[in-house]
């Protein structure tokens, strides 16, 4: 797995609003993916989710992650970073919620009054798969 910066195919493919999904352990070390949003900026990758969720718990114990993003137009063509959760933060204004739904869906979030918390991921290492592929 290349370490980073992306390449600028994978970066391409990256910024956009794909299917994803995102992979924490509990602390008995079983993996658990959830389907998820997100958004790929200056090299991190920016989560949101209930407070209440989980895997705000999952990450507080151990920081490793995963995420997949897949390329809509070509599902076999997917992107997968390795990395580590380096910022928790409180969203109370719904500002970053709102930043990855309308990148999404072109609309604020719909759910308003729910604690979020935003997750900042640095990448570590990344792999691309289909039109992606490293050779």
């Amino acid at each position: 797995m290349p370490k980073p910066p992306l390449s600028a195919d994978a970066e391409k493919m990256f910024v956009r609003p794909n299917y994803a999904t995102m992979s924490t352990l509990r602390p008995d070390g079983q993996p658990v993916s959830v389907a998820t949003w997100y958004l790929y900026e200056n090299r991190r990758v920016l989560v949101n989710m209930d407070a209440r969720r989980k895997r705000v718990e999952h990450l507080g114990n151990d920081p490793r992650v995963s995420l997949t993003a897949l390329d809509p137009d070509d599902w076999f063509t997917h992107l997968s970073i390795v990395g580590m959760v380096v910022q928790l933060v409180d969203d109370a204004d719904l500002v970053d919620i709102d930043r990855i739904a309308r990148h999404y869906t072109g609309d604020q979030y719909g759910v308003r009054g729910d604690p979020r918390i935003s997750v900042w991921i640095e990448i570590d290492r990344w792999f691309g798969w289909g039109a992606l592929r490293q050779n």
